[in-house]
């Protein structure tokens, strides 16, 4: 199989559609699933037989994929948005009717809306693929995932607000049930874009900045079943915590033999809060490394964790969850005491007055049924820290 690649005008004519308001979409490939990979990778496709379509791994699901710690995997991750039943579910002609031709529309893509199972009155919307199982992961341990990069698998993308959810839910949308912001991405001064019009149908004068991660990146959970794909917990899941870019790494308590573990719901680019309901949704080809913490190690380093983690270059990035955005923010602030105090020592008056002053809290997403809260503490401002008990600088997790 070739990679499709849109290399030049009259490719980007063949593959989108000529006209006078046709974006100048970026000239990058199309990856299709099995192109354009490096030799000897370990290599996952989503599809049909390796991904679900509305609920998350469970338990007692079979692997997809064994691989050992510290391993380096390539998965190529789907974009829910225009798969999805008020949208067609047929890929091709959705995209097509915004001037995408077939050859640009993702393989796996259409597979899995025409052959994977979904409930669509009970189930979730986001694609997952997984479970991945991590050679001797045992509950206690922590999994931690190094985001080594992120590439568009297409040059478009999809914003939706539906169904009346979102930050607005009852207001808005206006105009019915479903409204679905076709995104092409351009490239404006080396850099790639989103790109939005001012007025429906209007030229494409509004661009912002591409910064890839993927919104639901989790373990299977101790209890038993499928749960919906939609909220997250301390298994992770539907996080959408738009740190997780390229360099960071998302640590996530093991829960189950294996972990078990899991990626999708991709992003292009979000706002803190995806008060719309969703954030620029579009396909990624995700390279990770799966590594273990041992129990004891994780410990040390970080306490007692029971949710998620995130560390950036620059942060500590301690989560909170909960169905009430005000009890999602206590949950983070404890979080981050709990954090401080094993990590650094920190006395917890001194910890409480400390991220008062110097740390930041965001809200991840207010539309997933559970809202989420994230810190932001700089790692440099305990540079003078010395190492001891209690006091260390875990360079083993």
């Amino acid at each position: 199989m070739t990679t499709s690649s849109i290399t030049d005008p009259r490719g980007i004519a063949n593959r989108f559609g000529v006209g006078s308001n046709t974006p100048a979409f970026a000239r990058t490939p199309i990856l299709q699933p099995g192109t354009a990979l490096p030799d000897g990778v370990t290599y996952l496709p989503s599809g049909r037989a390796t991904s679900l379509w509305g609920r998350l791994p469970a338990r007692d699901d079979a692997p997809v994929l064994t691989i050992e710690p510290g391993a380096t995997v390539v998965v190529d991750t789907v974009s829910h948005e225009g798969l999805l039943p008020d949208q067609g579910q047929d890929p091709t002609r959705f995209f097509g009717a915004h001037g995408v031709q077939a050859d640009a529309v993702l393989l796996d893509a259409i597979e899995i809306a025409r052959d994977s199972a979904r409930d669509a009155a009970q189930d979730g919307p986001h694609v997952v693929t997984g479970p991945i199982e991590i050679e001797g992961a045992l509950p206690g341990d922590l999994l931690r995932i190094t985001v080594v990069k992120l590439e568009p698998r297409v040059p478009y993308g999809v914003v939706s607000n539906r169904h009346g959810k979102g930050a607005l839910p009852g207001v808005l949308p206006r105009s019915g049930t479903t409204v679905s912001v076709f995104t092409p991405v351009e490239e404006r001064d080396g850099t790639l874009v989103g790109t939005m019009p001012l007025t429906e149908g209007g030229e494409r004068h509004v661009a912002f900045p591409l910064a890839p991660f993927l919104g639901t990146m989790g373990v299977a959970p101790a209890e038993g079943g499928r749960l919906h794909s939609v909220p997250p917990g301390p298994h992770g899941g539907n996080i959408d915590i738009k740190l997780l870019t390229e360099g960071s790494v998302l640590y996530l308590p093991v829960q189950v033999a294996g972990a078990l573990a899991y990626v999708g719901d991709p992003h292009f680019a979000q706002g803190d809060g995806e008060v719309a309901l969703t954030a620029l949704e579009a396909s990624l080809r995700a390279t990770l490394t799966f590594d273990l913490v041992p129990a004891a190690d994780a410990r040390e380093a970080f306490g007692e964790l029971t949710g998620p983690l995130v560390r950036t270059p620059d942060y500590l990035v301690p989560t909170g969850l909960d169905p009430d955005l005000n009890v999602a923010m206590r949950n983070c602030v404890r979080a981050s005491l709990d954090l401080l105090h094993a990590r650094w020592g920190m006395d917890e008056h001194l910890a409480y007055a400390y991220l008062s002053a110097a740390a930041d809290f965001d809200i991840s997403q207010v539309v997933d049924v559970v809202c989420g809260v994230h810190a932001r503490i700089r790692e440099a401002d305990f540079a003078d820290v010395q190492s001891g008990p209690g006091r260390q600088t875990g360079a083993s997790a």
